[in-house]
């Protein structure tokens, strides 16, 4: 989807559209810009900046509070849309989706026309726009849905995809970030054509398991297949603070809310944890986590107030004014596990 929360406001808000909009906090409330529209993109705000700093960069922009059950019930019928075409739909994120249509062509006769007729859809049914790669694979298609945004369809034959990749920068990957990328460059990679010339030895040497996967999609190569099951991998909460903490026995108590919620999240799905996150993030914006791993899987709130509170205490925050906390449990589990008594 194209800008997908704040495309929402404006479909249904006039009055916003061609202006700079920004889903997030207000600045007076130590905000963070989660999405932003084209309009807004032009002046440089992007996810994760600081609203104050986005109300600089672009005085007349308008703040938006996220609705987050509003674009979860439009995901749902963007999603209803998608899977009349296919049942092999993989939900990437809220507004992202893998479609595999190899066996689902129908009256369309070929995924470009099929494509074309889900952006007719989703523009004539829901007033959004979608942006839709075609290609063999999950790789291929991804990167193509990145081009000619907004409202884009780009289209890349098997015939092609060398021709496609190639003059791309290697960050247009899966699974190259930053640290990859640098790590290409002191070999002397910087687009993808230049990856495909160095040897799989190499690349396994000095990348292990994931030099294999460089070494494939240099090449097109991507067999993973678009899986419509997917289990859930983590829950959690988090909070940023109009005003720095300072006291610990603050942080405790926010610490002690987060895991009732955490621990609420994972009743309702049945659920045990057994990975239990803090996340902590000072005032000048450095970021932190610390984990612990439990041999026997948790899920009261108690215990997990108790571990976060001690990861708490194994980061600056005791001496550091805090920003934001957060508690996430991982490595969940369908169930509970409990310790039973040898003589019970």
């Amino acid at each position: 989807m194209d800008c997908f929360y704040a495309a929402v406001h404006m479909r249904d808000d006039p009055a916003l559209r061609g202006r700079p909009v920004v889903i997030g906090g207000r600045p007076e409330v130590r905000g963070v810009v989660a999405a932003a529209s084209y309009e807004a993109r032009k002046f440089g705000i992007h996810s994760a900046m600081p609203s104050s700093r986005a109300l600089r960069l672009c005085p007349e922009v308008v703040f938006i509070p996220p609705d987050f059950r509003r674009y979860s019930r439009e995901s749902e019928k963007i999603f209803a849309i998608y899977r009349e075409f296919t049942p092999l739909v993989q939900a990437v994120s809220i507004d992202e989706a893998y479609l595999d249509v190899s066996d689902h062509l129908g009256a369309a006769g070929s995924a470009t026309a099929l494509a074309r007729e889900i952006r007719r859809r989703v523009r004539e049914e829901r007033g959004l726009t979608v942006s839709v790669g075609v290609g063999p694979n999950r790789l291929v298609a991804k990167i193509a849905s990145d081009f000619h945004k907004p409202d884009g369809l780009t289209v890349v034959p098997p015939h092609k995809v060398q021709a496609f990749l190639d003059p791309l920068p290697v960050r247009r990957l899966h699974g190259v970030g930053p640290a990859t990328e640098r790590a290409l460059a002191e070999l002397g990679v910087q687009a993808v054509a230049d990856l495909r010339e160095r040897p799989l030895d190499l690349l396994v040497e000095r990348f292990g398991k994931h030099g294999r996967l460089l070494f494939e999609f240099a090449r097109g190569i991507d067999d993973r297949p678009v899986e419509t099951h997917q289990e859930r991998k983590s829950l959690g909460t988090e909070s940023t603070y109009a005003a720095d903490l300072a006291d610990v026995a603050k942080m405790d108590g926010e610490l002690e809310w987060m895991a009732a919620e955490v621990a609420e999240a994972l009743a309702r799905r049945g659920f045990a944890a057994c990975t239990v996150t803090v996340k902590v993030r000072y005032a000048d914006f450095t970021t932190v986590t610390r984990s612990r791993t439990f041999n026997l899987p948790v899920h009261d709130a108690a215990a997990i107030a108790a571990c976060a509170r001690d990861l708490l205490r194994r980061t600056d925050a005791p001496y550091r004014p805090v920003r934001l906390l957060g508690v996430t449990a991982s490595n969940l589990i369908q169930g509970r596990l409990v310790q039973l008594s040898l003589f019970g």
